[in-house]
């Protein structure tokens, strides 16, 4: 008698960080100022027993550019919180905060993930990429690894879908607030 081994999908997890943190603190989300929330937790249940090979987080990096308190402060916080992640085996992929008068800007994240969603696809990395974001800025990558063959599940938000990213994925997870409320950490 043979015994047939059946391999789990590979997974690769990408969260745009900037892009999700808006939306966890968005009314429909409620995850007000100070809440914390378990994005290893998140991504265990995103993969769903299959075979994680990789997780990502992608943010811009504040900077004190005025000198003040408040700017170190925020600057402090999220190098803990990006520590705190590390810790828990996130790849921290930082791209840059520009500061241009009163509007602050993003910079170089979808581009990161742009290329390593597309890198992973091309040297078969991974089986199923999910990306938690909803930036249309990344569809012509995930056309790209749809066309290598994988797979591609999309997560995003009940109250501000991504039609354009819906209509691509093999899966979709729609978050709304009751879901996102078992990821809430109790400091």
């Amino acid at each position: 008698m043979t015994s047939i081994i059946i391999e789990k999908p590979r997974v690769a997890v990408y969260i745009d960080g900037g892009n999700f943190f808006k939306y966890l603190r968005s009314p429909a989300a409620a995850f007000p100022k100070g809440t914390k929330f378990d994005y290893s937790g998140f991504v265990n249940y995103l993969v769903n027993n299959r075979a994680l090979v990789s997780k990502r987080y992608y943010i811009g990096i504040t900077r004190n550019v005025d000198g003040t308190e408040k700017s170190e402060e925020i600057v402090r916080a999220q190098q803990n919180f990006l520590a705190v992640l590390s810790n828990d085996g996130f790849a921290i992929k930082r791209g840059r905060i520009m500061y241009d008068g009163n509007r602050i800007r993003e910079k170089g994240t979808d581009v990161k993930i742009a290329i390593d969603m597309v890198v992973g696809a091309a040297s078969n990395f991974y089986d199923v990429a999910i990306l938690a974001s909803s930036d249309t800025d990344l569809i012509p990558a995930i056309k790209y690894l749809k066309f290598c063959g994988k797979r591609f599940e999309y997560v995003g938000f009940e109250h501000t879908p991504s039609y354009g990213m819906d209509k691509l994925a093999d899966v979709s997870i729609l978050l709304a607030q009751k879901d996102l409320e078992k990821f809430k950490l109790v400091d």
